[in-house]
């Protein structure tokens, strides 16, 4: 599966990285192509592209504030949102909730 990724909270700077770490290891560990974007302190960071977008079967938006550029991803049907906490302390829960 494509999943594709944001990360961001509200001081933007570890957990933001913490929890952008934590969905890609577990991400790849699953099995799964996924890509994270990290919205933080820097700014956007590996920024998603169209064609990662295009290509995306999922979206996860760990987050504790508002994401940049949220109109991107309407193409994506599926989207799980979860605090960034969860992504931080149990990344496999974060995969357990994925819409099929």
């Amino acid at each position: 599966m494509k999943i594709l990724a944001i990360t961001a909270c509200p001081t933007g700077i570890a957990h933001t990285y913490m929890a952008a770490e934590n969905l890609e290891r577990m991400g790849k560990k699953l099995g799964h192509d996924i890509k994270v974007e990290t919205q933080g302190a820097m700014g956007i960071e590996n920024e998603l592209t169209e064609k990662d977008i295009a290509g995306a079967d999922i979206l996860i938006i760990a987050s504790e504030v508002s994401v940049q550029g949220r109109e991107r991803f309407q193409s994506i049907s599926k989207v799980l949102e979860v605090p960034v906490q969860l992504a931080i302390k149990n990344p496999a829960e974060v995969f357990n909730r994925l819409p099929h």
